[in-house]
Order: structure tokens, then C-alpha cells, then sequence
């Protein structure tokens, strides 16, 4: 009897019955189809995020390693100029005596090492500084010197033999700090 009495309600009601369920269902269907959508659309967002910055911060290190690359040939130049010029203004100073182009040319070559030591400090690691500070304080000493001898007020033991033997103990540390700076590059 209840069964046709819900069959004469659905023809005087002029359709289907609706089920609460069927309509829960339809709606858990339509929000599970967006929210899966919408969590898929993050999701992609978020490892694109990722990548970008995984890429900046590649393209960070391969800059870095070019700057200090740079940086360190410049400065193994300059300091092994400088320590050339020492040497030249050595046996000047002890064939015919120095002229003002002389010293120009080793105040340059000072400056230019001076100009590359004082970019290194700001670019290179500990690792290379320490090698770097033992070659400038090297050639400022033997600058200083030779400077002296070139005065003719030269301190207590300084010779012409000893400013060569000096100038000459500068090649140690500079290998030191160019295997350094070769090391801080990778390149062993």
C-alpha cells in the first residue's frame, strides 16, 4: 500500500522523486572534481616556484664562481707583476740608479696589485685571503725596502742582498695562493 501510495505521489508530483543522497552525491562529485583541480593547480605552482628558485640560485653560484675566477687571475697577475717590477727596480737601482720612470712604473704595478688585493677581500673566502694577506704583506714589505735603499736610508740589516733574497722568498707564497685560489675554483 505504501508503495502505490508513493507511485500516485510521484504522477501528481509530475516527475522523478528526489533522492537527498542522489543530490549529496552529485555535489561531492562536483567539489571533489574542483577542489582536485584547484589542489593540482598549486601543486604545479608550487614546483614551479621551486624551480625558479633552484635555477636563480644556480645561475647565483655560476656568477659568483665567474667573479671570483676573474677576481683570482687578476690578482695572481698583478701580485706576480708586481713582484717582476720589484725584482726589475732591484737591478736598476744597482746598475745605473733609478729614474722618475722607474718608479712609476713599480708605484703602477703597486697600485694594480693594491686595486686586485682590495677586490679579493670583498669576493674570496677565508681559504684564499690568508695565502692572499701573506703575499701582500710580503711585497709592501719588500717595497718598503727597496724604497728605502732607493732613499739611502736603509734600516738596520737591509742590504741590496738582502731586498733580492726577500724579493725572491715571494714566489712561495704566491703558489700558495694561486693553489688557493685554484682550489676554491675547483681546478686541482
Amino acid at each position: 500500500m505504501i508503495t502505490v501510495q508513493r507511485a500516485r505521489d510521484r504522477k501528481e508530483s509530475g516527475g522523478a522523486p528526489v533522492e537527498i543522497g542522489a543530490i549529496v552525491i552529485a555535489v561531492a562529485g562536483v567539489a571533489g572534481t574542483l577542489g582536485g583541480a584547484l589542489l593540482t593547480q598549486r601543486g604545479a605552482e608550487r614546483t614551479k616556484r621551486r624551480e625558479i628558485e633552484l635555477v636563480r640560485a644556480h645561475e647565483e653560484k655560476r656568477e659568483n664562481q665567474a667573479l671570483r675566477r676573474t677576481g683570482y687571475v687578476d690578482l695572481n697577475r698583478d701580485a706576480r707583476q708586481f713582484t717582476t717590477a720589484l725584482n726589475r727596480h732591484l737591478h736598476t737601482l744597482r746598475e745605473r740608479g733609478i729614474e722618475d720612470a722607474d718608479r712609476a712604473a713599480l708605484d703602477a704595478a703597486k697600485d694594480a696589485f693594491r686595486d686586485r688585493y682590495s677586490e679579493a677581500q670583498m669576493i674570496a673566502p677565508d681559504t684564499v685571503l690568508a695565502p692572499a694577506a701573506r703575499v701582500h704583506h710580503a711585497l709592501t714589505a719588500v717595497y718598503g725596502q727597496v724604497k728605502r735603499l732607493e732613499r739611502g736610508t736603509p734600516e738596520p740589516g737591509e742590504s741590496m742582498d738582502s731586498a733580492v733574497e726577500a724579493q725572491q722568498a715571494i714566489w712561495d707564497p704566491l703558489r700558495e695562493m694561486r693553489a688557493a685560489m685554484r682550489a676554491d675554483l675547483g681546478v686541482d
